[in-house]
């Protein structure tokens, strides 16, 4: 399996990541205010974005490349991001993604702040939308996300 790397992108290369999207012809863009994350093997292969809202953080726009789908980058990239966060992070998907989400730590239907349950709401008039949330544990202290998503990969 080739090398790949999970980074914060710095803030002068979020362009790569909004023409990462558009090569696959993702609708997606990367969000000002947040964290932008990518996997690298030569180029992008993976992204997503770690958004601040109130009360946590909003994971939105992950994508992977199609070619390298199946390979755990996902998995991986998702560890990376929520290894610092002290706080939940939501995530709005399809209904057919609950069991990724789930064995990745995720539970459905978290309770959220209202500005998120709203949000929900808009998005799923359009489209079939679920929410899925990630808890930090307590007990473990800092980092204590990226240890709850790790043992569950």
């Amino acid at each position: 399996m080739p090398n790949t790397q999970y980074t914060r992108l710095d803030e002068p290369l979020w362009p790569l990541m909004n023409k990462f999207y558009r090569a696959h012809q993702s609708s997606m863009k990367a969000v000002r205010d947040a964290q932008l994350w990518v996997a690298r093997r030569d180029e992008i292969v993976a992204a997503l974005c770690l958004r601040p809202v109130a009360g946590g953080h909003w994971l939105t726009g992950l994508f992977v490349d199609p070619a390298c789908r199946e390979q755990g980058v996902a998995a991986a990239l998702i560890t990376a991001a929520v290894k610092d966060v002290e706080q939940p992070v939501w995530l709005f998907c399809h209904p057919d993604l609950r069991g990724f989400y789930e064995r990745r730590g995720f539970s459905f239907d978290p309770q959220m702040p209202y500005a998120m349950v709203e949000r929900l709401s808009r998005y799923a008039r359009s489209k079939p939308m679920i929410a899925m949330g990630l808890e930090p544990c307590a007990t473990v202290g800092a980092g204590s996300l990226a240890n709850g998503v790790a043992q569950s990969i």
